[in-house]
């Protein structure tokens, strides 16, 4: 199951009071959602939204395993579920979904930014470049649109660069993206062991001092690309404040700069025009005893903010 990323200090910010409403805008596994309405019963519910279809029916089957209890039905495991609206849609539609299920007041927003485990290790979606898979890396997983295969096999030379160092920040992209066009000419790159295999080929083997996998920028620029993540974030933060009561809270966990720096910047315009109040001069990060018991958070950084 996947392991909730800086629960406590999210709990925290949030800080949930029983009956209150909150957005979960990524649900994932609802791993931060069901801590949240521990705090909020009896009768606090959470919007979840979830791109991911699969992530839905995994929720929807697990909130039928549990059997009914006699007892403390709104805080128990399944009248936890019970208080959770879950919708199969992208967390840039928030305000649309927020109006169409009538939800609120709302008192807090949270967005966690990371893919879970669950993707990682067996969506057979192409997010990891330990396993063969097809190039995909849609979180909706719909192959009939853009893909990572269409983006290799179809982009030009200097679209595969932009995207190489502007999303992965990567110094080799030049040299990557020629390298890249050059071969899917013979073949085409259609899977996850293919790419990393080239990509190992062409970057010396001192690469970042053996620190991360040579692939791994290439694969965080191109799911970044195809689920148009940057832009969906920049779209939604704006969402957020309107949907949220006076004082509401604002939580957003990054896992990489760029993300970072657009939740960053947007806070502190939002400080200066007095729209919003900012509860974190600097993003919090995991502490050591997190990172030990799961290793995937050390990128992790929360922002917070408040609505004024």
């Amino acid at each position: 199951m996947h392991v909730p990323v800086l629960l406590k200090e999210v709990i925290s910010y949030l800080d949930p009071q029983p009956n209150e409403n909150f957005v979960d805008g990524a649900f994932g596994e609802g791993g931060h959602s069901l801590a949240i309405l521990e705090n909020t019963s009896p009768a606090g519910k959470i919007l979840g939204i979830e791109t991911d279809k699969e992530m839905c029916a995994r929720w929807l089957a697990r909130k039928f395993q549990i059997p009914k209890s006699p007892s403390t039905p709104s805080s128990g495991p399944r009248g936890k579920f019970q208080r959770v609206i879950l919708v199969n849609d992208n967390f840039v539609n928030l305000k649309k979904v927020v109006k169409e299920k009538k939800f609120g007041p709302i008192s807090g927003v949270l967005l966690d930014l990371g893919i879970s485990s669950w993707h990682l290790e067996e969506s057979q979606k192409g997010f990891s470049f330990l396993r063969n898979e097809f190039l995909m890396m849609r979180l909706d997983g719909d192959k009939s649109k853009l893909t990572a295969a269409s983006i290799i096999n179809h982009w030009p030379a200097a679209e595969l660069e932009r995207i190489f160092r502007e999303y992965g920040e990567e110094r080799f992209a030049s040299k990557m993206a020629a390298a890249i066009c050059s071969l899917r000419n013979r073949k085409p790159i259609e899977t996850t062991w293919q790419l990393a295999e080239i990509i190992k080929r062409i970057l010396p083997p001192a690469y970042e001092g053996g620190r991360i996998h040579p692939a791994t920028r290439v694969f965080l620029a191109l799911r970044i690309a195809v689920n148009r993540e940057l832009e969906n974030l920049e779209r939604t933060l704006p969402q957020i404040l309107e949907v949220l009561n006076k004082g509401g809270k604002i939580c957003v966990i990054t896992f990489n700069s760029l993300e970072d720096r657009i939740v960053k910047n947007f806070f502190k315009e939002q400080a200066r025009e007095g729209r919003s109040k900012i509860l974190t001069p600097k993003p919090v990060t995991p502490g050591l005893v997190e990172i030990k018991n799961n290793p995937r958070s050390r990128s992790a950084k929360l922002r917070a903010a408040a609505k004024v």
